[in-house]
């Protein structure tokens, strides 16, 4: 049985409404990716790096805590070399409450932002041409 939310305002005359957490964090990583500066999501550290899910897996790197009408919610993300990240950290925060607040119409009381990583554009992209040059 999957794990949903129903909450109260959501009992209508002709049954409930009901959402999945899985939603609720899909929604939260949409919203975080939809920053400038946000390379992806986040799924941690792998042996002691953090992996980039890019915008693939976006429920990854998402963790909800649900209640009847409100919501916390964790986000780890990679950002992009060269941002700021206090205000980086700030659009993720804004942007992820008014996006779960406007769909869901939960009351999002926190949302911690977890740097895991940096990426740097043109290194990976040097990388990836010198294994190219090599198989060929």
């Amino acid at each position: 049985m999957m794990n949903t939310v129903t909450t109260d305002y959501e009992k209508t005359d002709i049954g409930n409404i009901q959402i999945a957490p899985e939603v609720i964090e899909i929604i939260a990583g949409l919203a975080a990716v939809e920053i400038q500066g946000v390379a992806g999501m986040s799924a941690g550290f792998v042996g002691g790096i953090a992996e980039l899910l890019g915008r693939k897996n976006l429920s990854k790197g998402v963790k909800v805590n649900v209640g009847q009408r409100e919501a916390s919610v964790d986000v780890s993300v990679i950002i992009e070399f060269g941002v700021r990240i206090p205000e980086l950290a700030g659009e993720v925060q804004r942007n992820v409450k008014r996006a779960i607040e406007s769909m869901t119409g939960l009351h999002v009381v926190e949302v911690n932002v977890h740097i895991h990583d940096v990426h740097f554009k043109g290194t990976e992209k040097v990388e990836e041409e010198d294994i190219t040059l090599r198989v060929k």
